[in-house]
């Protein structure tokens, strides 16, 4: 592996690419996972319950700071609620302050009570309206007793079928709720608007793409920014070019993770489409390397479904393939790039992206890790501590832990 790093370095020093850097900023690099990950979760199918998956938010919290141990870049949790609801949130901040862990955003539920049947936020009745505004107030509380300062907010408001409500109604009622929340707000803390084009509406989303997150936003004001999750797209998206002009607008606030073959699939993140997670942060690091400050506040999160394989393993893989995209990225040759571009040189400006993409960066993940006092393989060492069988031993459980259903 040493040797191998020594080539990357003589590699980089050709092109005039300080490896030093990359390094400093593969280390400043951070992911935040989610909680849900580490609980029993399913499709609307079935379950298949894992040997000593999470039961309760003190677990979670202790797989989750088992993936940060052997990774380095995991140092929040992001956190579902009322999933993760719990009667003494300092205590259990200081949990996972004891653990090295960071409580992150903070996500409200709002598809799984019986009164949403007919929507949330865009609900017809004011009382339903009003339910759910409380229950995102409640957790502004919640990311203030925990330290965090972002809210990411979800809808599964939608209608089956046409005529069922009137759409720009819904529309002015959406508006009108988030107006309402976002009054609320800290100085300090964010809303992230994550879209989704279908499921579980299936005539109309009220929330159905990056334009319509977008224009809520700006109506809201400087502190609601658009969330992108990457398996919310239809077939052949271009989500690089989206990621484009949110940043243009200052608008990009974060990521939510994973990868899908035909839909919002939650699989692990770059198992399908590593060459359009490697795309995306292309589009990322070319922002900052243009001094765009909405490049330096994103929030990357992931946010999977690991039904048939193992929790903390599965997660511990995608921040592995996270962090292997975000690494190609920064090895783009920068002034070839543009160089190209502006000389008209289609072939000769993909070649570029492509010798970056193709580079074998994990000899400089494994140097990153080492440096960190880390193992140079995260698989492996999880695998080897012994963690897993134990906790399959002590954690005994019928129940779904998460709630999460692939939504």
């Amino acid at each position: 592996m040493a040797e191998l790093f020594d080539q990357l370095r003589a590699m980089l020093d050709a092109q005039s690419t300080d490896i030093e850097h990359v390094i400093m900023h593969i280390q400043a690099f951070s992911i935040e996972t989610p909680s849900w990950g580490y609980g029993n979760s399913g499709t609307r199918f079935h379950v298949f319950r894992w040997p000593g998956a999470a039961r309760n938010l003190r677990e979670k919290l202790a797989d989750a700071a088992q993936v940060q141990h052997v990774t380095g870049c995991c140092p929040k949790v992001a956190l579902h609620i009322p999933w993760d609801q719990v009667a003494d949130w300092p205590e259990i901040k200081a949990y996972a302050e004891q653990l090295g862990l960071q409580l992150g955003a903070i996500n409200p539920n709002l598809f799984q009570d019986n009164a949403y049947r007919s929507g949330s936020l865009c609900h017809f009745d004011q009382q339903v309206r009003n339910q759910a505004v409380e229950h995102v107030l409640s957790c502004v509380q919640i990311a203030q007793a925990t330290g965090s300062d972002v809210i990411s907010l979800w809808l599964a408001d939608g209608t089956n079928y046409p005529g069922q409500d009137d759409l720009r109604k819904r529309r002015h009622r959406l508006l009108d709720s988030l107006q309402a929340i976002y009054a609320a707000f800290p100085e300090t803390m964010r809303l992230l608007i994550e879209y989704k084009f279908f499921e579980p509406a299936f005539y109309s989303t009220d929330l159905p793409d990056w334009g319509t997150a977008l224009l809520l936003a700006q109506k809201l004001g400087p502190q609601a920014e658009v969330l992108v999750d990457t398996g919310h797209h239809p077939q052949g998206t271009n989500i690089a070019q989206i990621v484009a002009q949110l940043l243009d607008e200052k608008r990009l606030g974060g990521f939510h993770f994973n990868d899908r073959k035909y839909a919002d699939d939650d699989l692990i993140a770059g198992s399908l489409n590593p060459f359009e997670l490697f795309c995306i942060f292309n589009e990322i690091i070319g922002a900052q390397h243009e001094d765009n400050t909405n490049g330096g506040r994103i929030t990357y999160m992931i946010d999977q479904s690991h039904n048939i394989e193992p929790k903390i393993e599965a997660m511990i893989q995608s921040v592995m393939h996270i962090q292997t995209a975000y690494a190609k990225a920064l090895l783009v040759d920068r002034i070839a790039l543009h160089g190209a571009q502006e000389s008209g040189d289609v072939l000769g400006a993909y070649r570029v992206l492509q010798a970056a993409y193709e580079t074998d960066v994990r000899s400089l993940l494994a140097e990153v890790r080492m440096r960190q006092g880390r193992a140079p393989d995260p698989i492996t060492a999880f695998r080897t501590s012994g963690y897993a069988e134990r906790v399959a031993s002590e954690r005994i459980t019928d129940e779904i832990t998460s709630g999460y259903l692939g939504m």
